[in-house]
């Protein structure tokens, strides 16, 4: 292994903390190539340079790390995994275009908040708050009677 990394140098270079290095040796993703002499320090090379870059920009791509985990293993098989990562992709594709909806339901319940609190202003009292003070959690169930 040519000019080994610490894992300080690693993350550097990654531009990542060194906790993400450790995260994700704790994770099974990267591991260093060798010990130092005293087998005190982690080393790593280019090669843990070049996968570290790769889950980095898996994530980036909006892949989860059980996702990259998987694109890892296809990366590193011999044949083209073209069929499985159009799998991963379309899940990763189902799963934003859910969290887009909700976040699209949000900022409808956030603008009408908006506009309740803008024509009730006047009146000296939040009705947002009045509203959410009184709105049934959602998931709860009200007790039975006996």
């Amino acid at each position: 292994m040519a000019a080994p990394y610490t894992i300080g140098e690693l993350a550097l270079a990654a531009d990542v903390p060194t906790s993400t290095v450790r995260y994700y040796e704790r994770c099974g993703l990267l591991r260093p190539a060798a010990r130092s002499g005293s087998g005190s320090y982690r080393l790593y090379g280019q090669r843990e340079l070049e996968r570290l870059q790769f889950i980095r920009a898996a994530q980036r791509s909006g892949f989860v790390l059980e996702d990259v985990a998987s694109l890892l293993e296809l990366r590193d098989g011999k044949a083209d995994p073209c069929s499985e990562v159009q799998e991963l992709i379309a899940t990763r594709l189902e799963d934003v275009t859910r969290r887009l909806r909700d976040l699209q339901s949000v900022e409808r319940v956030l603008r009408e908040s908006m506009a309740m609190c803008r024509r009730h202003e006047r009146k000296g009292r939040c009705e947002v708050i009045g509203a959410l003070s009184s709105a049934p959690m959602v998931g709860s169930r009200r007790p039975r009677r006996p």
